[in-house]
């Protein structure tokens, strides 16, 4: 340490203090270098390291004040919970080895629901033929292979629901990875309320964890407009009608993003086959 070091406040306990890391609580100063593409793998490592009361403390975080999260993330207050990105990768390994409700694992019946069923039904009709299977057949084999590849794609739909973001809220001095973060808490709600709780509720009520495509798009609707609402205001600072115009536009996107996700997601399972 030198005359020259700064003097810095710490985001967490507010102790003043030179150097990298708070000398209290250990909270590193957040550079732009933090916000780099390197450290969704370094979180990765955290994730696995570091799960403990943490992970019960940043789950509830994301559901009782939704951006919070990202908030201080972005903010450099990072010591106290999971990042966005570990407690994804978490929920991840839950939702791997869960049987969920179908919001990001498609089966084939959901495809075919698709605004592209016409065009999606004449590539099936091919790769039967091609792969000699009747189409009963075709669709057990399908649904098991997508149901495998969901699980390890939906940081696709993390990426794809981003992008809007970086347009809808291009006056925030937010970094393109703030926008990704707020993008994972997104995902790490969704994992959470729509695919592990709501599978948990059907099967308790005798429901076998399906709902039709029209039940799942209302409730994706109503959870995501409570989170959108909610975290565009804190982490955003949004408030008044621009608050709820942008909150509609993002579900809007939302609904767009979760399409195209589906979409990759069929085409690399029909490929695989």
């Amino acid at each position: 340490m030198t005359h020259h070091d700064p003097l810095h406040t710490c985001k967490s306990c507010q102790n003043e203090f030179t150097g990298t890391f708070c000398n209290h609580c250990g909270e590193k100063i957040l550079t732009p270098s933090d916000k780099s593409f390197k450290t969704i793998f370094n979180n990765i490592i955290l994730a696995v390291t570091l799960v403990d009361s943490r992970f019960v403390k940043t789950l509830w975080i994301v559901i009782k004040s939704p951006g919070a999260l990202s908030r201080d993330f972005s903010n450099g207050k990072r010591v106290k919970q999971l990042s966005p990105t570990a407690l994804f990768f978490v929920l991840n390994l839950i939702y791997f080895f869960f049987p969920v409700i179908q919001l990001f694992n498609a089966s084939l019946n959901t495809q075919l629901m698709s605004p592209l069923r016409g065009f999606y039904s004449d590539l099936i009709a091919h790769k039967v033929v091609n792969m000699g299977v009747d189409l009963n057949s075709f669709t057990l084999l399908y649904n098991l292979k997508t149901t495998s590849l969901a699980k390890l794609m939906v940081m696709v739909f993390v990426v794809v629901s981003s992008l809007p973001l970086n347009f809808l809220y291009s006056k925030k001095n937010k970094y393109f990875m703030d926008h990704v973060g707020y993008a994972v808490e997104l995902a790490c709600f969704n994992l959470f309320i729509n695919t592990i709780v709501l599978t948990l509720i059907m099967r308790l009520v005798g429901g076998g964890g399906y709902l039709d495509e029209t039940a799942l798009t209302v409730i994706f609707i109503v959870t995501n407009l409570y989170f959108v609402l909610r975290s565009s205001h804190t982490f955003y600072h949004e408030k008044g009608w621009r608050l709820l115009v942008k909150s509609i536009t993002m579900i809007l996107f939302l609904k767009v993003a979760l399409e195209v996700y589906r979409a990759i997601l069929f085409f690399i399972t029909i490929a695989s086959l």
